[in-house]
């Protein structure tokens, strides 16, 4: 947990407002789909903050930000693995060369995705349902 949250302001001032700009899109993206507890994290020698969602124990994505510079991390175990793999075809080819390139771990396979502009905003949401089904009420489906 982070001592100091920091501000839209400082947010704005690291990443530049086209950036800025594109991270609260992601964000707003997300949460229209998922009620999530949101977490500011440390993050550690390469980024300069770690903006988590997560429910029940579980992390469903993280945004990453450092001096102009954001990234989006999901992270698939086997089975969401599966499920992709199934669904492959549906993703633009940015989205699978991330996949094939990403290191599995124990715990699953994380992708980085450097994020520039909106263009793969919904193929981000395609993976995040791949991970869990939305949960807010206007996105959830008959399926």
């Amino acid at each position: 947990m982070l001592e100091h949250i920091p501000t839209e302001e400082e947010m704005e001032l690291l990443l530049g407002k086209g950036k800025y700009d594109v991270w609260k899109a992601v964000c707003a993206a997300v949460e229209s789909r998922y009620e999530m507890d949101k977490i500011w994290n440390r993050a550690g020698k390469k980024w300069d903050y770690e903006y988590k969602y997560r429910r029940g124990g579980k992390t469903l994505c993280c945004l990453y930000a450092k001096k102009e510079c954001f990234g989006f991390m999901i992270i698939f175990g086997g089975a969401e693995r599966e499920k992709f793999e199934a669904q492959r075809m549906n993703f633009p080819e940015e989205i699978t060369d991330v996949y094939d390139q990403s290191e599995t771990y124990h715990d699953g396979k994380w992708m980085m995705f450097q994020v520039e502009d909106t263009h793969l905003m919904e193929s981000f949401m395609s993976l995040l349902a791949v991970k869990r089904k939305p949960n807010k009420k206007n996105y959830a489906s008959g399926s």
